[in-house]
């Protein structure tokens, strides 16, 4: 029988250091924000930030607003984006601020939404943009840009000069929503110069609490004036067709101390040059990220597919290793705007190494191009849903790795040792586990159980009661000695996600993990009384031992606590629980399960309650809240609600006063593919994305009739082979994609109304240097769409009766 992992928690560090950068939050503020060396604070309380990069000049003004509340419903607090210079200045001296570029209302929506904002000022941005955002006027002037040379800092000058004056009035010390600002992206060598940008930034007019930069690749910076974030990619789009799964992704799935990653950007950095000592801040900075995938981009060359498991068990992993702030980039996708002068994404015609689409930036992200909700989004939530709750905990809390032989991985090339890690503050904690990465599966690890010594001989805690075994794929997060109300839960083999007040008791929700029983070990002190819908409480020495629970929305577990209080502690299936949100409603904090799309809008509905709106395509959608509203909830639309017991939910399902049904695609074809194009190379050697006049004589051509009276939000989901496909209405270019097994999505909104959709799809050759994933590659030399249909998601406006 395999012994069990065994870890000594050390004693607690030092304090951190503070008050040794020169960070400052505006005077007065209520919540005044702080850099340790070791975490965040806001308002004098450990702070763990979630971000999610979401950029408005790729995407409709108009839906700005419910897709920032979508961002808000899935956990993300602050809101990145990058402020794009040639999307607002193509022509010198025409700056545009309006509708998709209006960077001012942005921000205020994220004010109005409760959200933070970060702006990305650049100059360059890189974000796969056609000159790194860098506009072409610019790079033709006789000048050396991301220097310090005088002709290159006088039109960043009024660049920052413009972003200043849409901002004004928008920083903390008016109460507004910018909480930090990036200087450069990705600039390794070059210390001075980003000091030159701060204080040019600063002289601008630009103020805010924290001043940050990626420091990925060995990053020179400035000494202490430039907050270092960090980041990791489960895949990439940047290296070569042929290199396979790179290292420097599949290290993101061990747990290690180590923060940088140095292959992020490697393509346009040179690997001869010398730069700092990784993690060379690690004594004076906290680790921060800014760019853990949320997804990942396609380059023509290379085409990675990305699972929403391969996101979550990174993100979980980063917070294991020690991450005290979650920076997603990509969390929302987005679309190219149509240049006036050329097309603006990265390509090998401005000498960068990959090709990019034209239009398409959707990034396989949690919320796609046109806000399609997808499973990483459930993945991330549930992790954010814990940071929401016990953020402030964990952020203080130490990484801790295992140090005894056989169980800490002998390398990156190690599939068979158990990934594990403890956060702990000395006396209580969280562990981590992760058994997944893509490409390579990890195997199930039976007989698996932990013994972990406190520090100071203060005892030990041995989990689980029986040992069980950690199924391939799974990733995790147990609780240690966690009080809850007046409770200490002294383990648990489920992973805590937050609370809710409910009848007088805090209620805690726990998520089991497929294939493993869950077990609750109580502190025997604190619970007087113990009371189980299934399975039993047994007194296990100085400890109730909670077995055989059933997980559910019944598998409610009461307490009776030594202080006189009550607590619930709630076990939800695996898939349940990645249905969970909590948000403000009607009145109260709740608990909402639904598979589908959930937002909060607390201005929302009237009378102070607000309003919860579901996004559904369902023709009778349902969702369960818990605790149950005063009043039985109603839909808008002439909709009745029916109400029903859902283990301590109250389930309402909505009855649609009518159903219309989506009516079926005509797609037609009208020319059929001829011979791939010859494969061509460009920058570096990689494939170039084929020519614009092989769409005319190499594509087949289909035409797709759109009905009138369509839904808004509705989309066309294409199912596709192929190399490259675009559609066209007209002459005009509105969507493109690279084929890599992904359905192919439109949004109808985008288009001019009752206008037919012309498709245009080419083969691959068959010896084209392109990566595609191998479960797909042989569909790449047909041209042909499989199949569409109309996906419509309804809004239902839901407001307490």
């Amino acid at each position: 029988m395999p012994r069990p992992r065994h870890l000594r928690l050390p004693t607690p560090s030092a304090p951190p250091l503070t008050g040794h950068l020169p960070f400052a939050d505006a005077s007065g503020v209520p919540d005044p924000i702080e850099v340790t060396s070791r975490w965040l604070t806001r308002g004098g309380r450990p702070w763990f930030p979630v971000s999610g990069e979401f950029h408005y000049s790729r995407h409709p003004a108009a839906a700005w607003s419910e897709e920032l509340l979508k961002m808000k419903a899935a956990g993300v607090t602050a809101v990145a984006s990058y402020v794009i210079w040639i999307h607002h200045e193509e022509t010198e001296g025409r700056l545009r601020f309006d509708g998709d570029r209006d960077l001012r209302r942005f921000a205020e929506l994220c004010a109005r939404h409760g959200l933070d904002f970060i702006p990305r000022i650049g100059p360059w941005s890189h974000a796969e943009v056609r000159g790194g955002g860098l506009p072409d006027w610019l790079l033709a002037r006789d000048c050396t840009p991301r220097t310090d040379d005088p002709a290159y800092l006088e039109p960043v000058r009024t660049w920052f000069t413009a972003i200043a004056e849409q901002l004004h009035g928008l920083d903390r010390a008016h109460g507004g929503p910018i909480i930090a600002l990036q200087i450069e992206n990705e600039l390794y060598d070059q210390p001075a110069h980003l000091l030159t940008l701060k204080r040019m930034a600063q002289d601008a007019g630009l103020s805010a609490p924290l001043w940050t930069s990626t420091a990925w690749g060995g990053v020179r910076l400035p000494p202490d004036e430039l907050l270092p974030l960090y980041g990791g990619y489960p895949e990439t789009f940047w290296t070569e067709a042929d290199g396979g799964w790179p290292d420097t992704c599949r290290k993101h799935f061990f747990f290690t101390h180590q923060r940088d990653d140095e292959g992020i950007g490697a393509d346009l950095r040179p690997t001869t040059v010398r730069g700092a000592a990784p993690d060379a801040f690690a004594d004076r900075f906290p680790w921060a990220t800014c760019e853990l995938g949320g997804g990942m981009a396609v380059a023509y060359h290379r085409r990675p597919r990305v699972e929403a498991a391969d996101i979550g068990a990174l993100a979980l992993t980063k917070i294991g290793c020690g991450s005290v702030w979650q920076g997603y980039y990509m969390f929302h996708g987005g679309t190219n705007p149509a240049g006036a002068l050329t097309s603006l994404q990265e390509s090998h015609a401005t000498g960068y190494p990959n090709d990019l689409p034209i239009l398409t930036y959707d990034f396989q992200a949690p919320l796609g191009e046109h806000g399609q909700y997808r499973p990483s989004y459930h993945e991330l939530r549930l992790q954010h849903l814990l940071l929401a709750e016990y953020g402030h905990l964990i952020a203080p809390m130490e990484s801790v790795l295992p140090a005894l032989p056989g169980e800490r991985p002998a390398g990156q090339d190690d599939r068979d040792t158990l990934r594990w890690a403890v956060r702990s503050d000395g006396a209580s904690g969280f562990l981590f586990v992760n058994n997944h990465q893509p490409h390579e599966p990890l195997p199930d690890h039976p007989e698996t159980s932990f013994v972990l010594e406190l520090p100071d001989g203060s005892g030990r805690l041995t989990l689980p009661s029986t040992p069980v075994t950690v199924p391939s794929g799974a990733y995790f997060c147990w609780p240690l000695r966690l009080d809850v109300g007046g409770l200490r839960l002294e383990w648990a083999t489920a992973q805590p996600v937050c609370t809710v007040e409910a009848d007088g008791r805090t209620v805690l929700v726990l998520a089991a993990t497929d294939g493993i029983d869950p077990e609750l070990a109580l502190d025997a002190r604190t619970a007087v009384s113990v009371r189980t819908p299934s399975g039993e409480a047994a007194p296990v020495g100085d400890r109730v031992l909670v077995t055989g629970v059933r997980p559910g929305t019944d598998a409610l577990v009461e307490v009776d606590t030594a202080d006189g209080g009550r607590v619930g502690l709630l076990v939800l299936d695996a898939a349940t629980a990645r249905t969970l949100y909590r948000g403000a409603a009607w009145g109260a904090e709740r608990l909402v399960l639904c598979a589908d799309g959930v937002v909060f809008d607390e201005g929302g509905g009237g009378g102070g309650q607000g309003e919860v709106r579901l996004r559904s395509r369902a023709a009778r959608p349902s969702f369960a809240v818990f605790p149950r509203p005063v009043r039985t909830p109603e839909a808008g639309g002439a909709a009745a609600v029916r109400e029903e017991v859902d283990g301590v939910f109250t389930r309402c399902t909505i009855e649609p006063a009518e159903h219309v049904e989506a009516p079926a695609v005509s797609v037609t074809l009208t020319r059929p593919a001829g011979e791939a194009p010859a494969p061509v190379t460009g920058v570096l050697g990689r494939a170039s994305v084929p020519a614009d006049e092989c769409f005319d004589t190499s594509a087949a051509e289909y035409l797709v009739d759109v009905p009138p009276g369509l839904p808004s939000g509705t989309i066309l989901r294409i199912r596709w082979t192929g190399d490259v496909a675009r559609a066209y209405v007209g002459e005009r270019l509105v969507a493109d994609q690279f084929f890599s097994g992904r359905v192919w999505d439109i949004g109808l909104d985008r288009l001019p109304a009752g206008s037919p959709l012309r498709l245009r799809v080419l083969p691959l050759a068959a010896d084209a240097p392109v990566y595609v994933p191998e479960r797909v590659r042989a569909a790449t030399g047909t041209a042909a769409v499989l199949g569409a249909e109309w996906v419509t998601l309804r809004t239902w406006a839901v407001r307490e009766g």
